[in-house]
């Protein structure tokens, strides 16, 4: 039977939109928004995911106050209906594509409710194809497009209740889809018995909003720094984007940590001349904290729940147990930017996992460069 979206001429390849053009199970579909309060009360990440090969979604929202990340998350079998934005308590509504949504979450039960309107700041635009392999296997093979923006509403937390007004409240949402490893692991075959001894994964991810532009800068280097991704843009409102070249990465952690308290980008012109972001971190969700992303010991996205699934947790970011989720997986800052002068604000998205000898991290392990 054909399924709503079919009804539009959306169609990609000979297949009814109810069903990806590719068979390989780790296709996927799913969105990323942060809302950060520029004056600390608080810091959100959420998501949703379709995972049409394994027929499942799920979404889940994650509010840090203070110390603690509360989180909700929801999954279920995946419905004819695409089009449909919507797991248990958890609604993505499409107001005006590629400008407002509307997110709501009916959490109250567990621990987290929200009530939020995105408005995008400036055109959304896309990203560089992001490409991986793991030996001879290909593990991500996507394309995303950004967007920087403001948030109006609220946001209750145990029965706290934030406001969220734009011009305090600001934000950076993607769209993915393409392949990426989702729902219960494959076994590892080759690759757990030769791991590869200086594998090493870092990766900047900033998109920024400033009152007369957008920037969007990303950098992912192995173990040897070389640099196997890079985005260097900015966006204006009548949609023009220039090219900021290939810049260069200066981060300083905290002393023992791996955790970033300043960076400098420099990047360049279209004429050439230095382009300088000054960015400072304050406060971060760690996204695999129960988010679902990395290492997360309780949630991966895409894994089979049963239907109508949805919990609550709270995570407490100095308990030991979280040890590898705060330290050595993807953390996702709020960050203060500084450009000839004008202040803006953003994701700073940031991790150094394994060896990266361009840090000072000769290995694995070491936690001070």
């Amino acid at each position: 039977m054909p399924i709503p979206a079919d009804e539009y001429p959306l169609h990609q390849a000979p297949y009814s939109l109810a069903h990806a053009a590719t068979s390989d199970r780790n296709f996927y579909d799913r969105c990323y928004l942060n809302c950060f309060d520029t004056e600390g009360d608080f810091l959100l990440v959420s998501g949703l995911g379709q995972y049409p090969n394994l027929g499942t979604t799920d979404a889940f929202v994650c509010v840090r106050v203070g110390d603690h990340q509360h989180v909700v998350r929801t999954s279920d079998a995946l419905g004819p209906d695409r089009m449909r934005q919507e797991v248990g308590p958890y609604r993505l509504e499409i107001v005006d594509p590629l400008h407002e949504l509307h997110l709501t979450c009916a959490g109250d039960e567990w621990g987290v409710a929200v009530d939020l309107h995105w408005r995008g700041s400036f055109p959304a635009v896309d990203e560089s194809p992001h490409l991986m392999r793991t030996g001879a296997k290909l593990t991500l093979d996507a394309q995303r497009f950004a967007q920087v923006g403001t948030w109006e509403g609220w946001v209750r937390v145990d029965g706290t209740e934030y406001p969220v007004v734009p011009g305090r409240h600001i934000g950076t949402r993607d769209r993915s889809w393409g392949i990426r490893p989702v729902g219960e692991p494959e076994p590892p075959g080759r690759t757990a018995a030769e791991p590869d001894p200086g594998h090493g994964f870092h990766w900047c991810y900033v998109p920024l909003r400033f009152d007369d532009f957008g920037l969007v800068f990303i950098a992912q280097e192995n173990g040897d720094g070389h640099r196997t991704l890079n985005d260097a843009l900015r966006v204006w409102p009548d949609g023009r984007v220039d090219s900021l070249g290939f810049p260069r990465y200066d981060i300083t952690y905290r002393s023992g940590s791996r955790i970033p308290v300043a960076a400098t980008i420099t990047a360049q012109e279209p004429d050439g001349t230095p382009f300088v972001v000054e960015i400072e971190p304050r406060g971060h969700v760690a996204l695999s904290a129960g988010c679902g992303y990395g290492p997360d010991p309780q949630w991966t996205h895409g894994v089979w729940r049963g239907r109508g699934f949805t919990e609550g947790s709270v995570y407490d970011l100095h308990d030991p147990a979280n040890f590898i989720a705060t330290q050595f997986s993807m953390l996702d800052h709020l960050g203060r930017a500084t450009v000839n002068g004008q202040v803006g604000h953003g994701l700073f998205e940031h991790v150094c996992a394994g060896r990266h000898t361009p840090s000072g991290f000769p290995d694995a392990v070491t936690m001070a460069p």
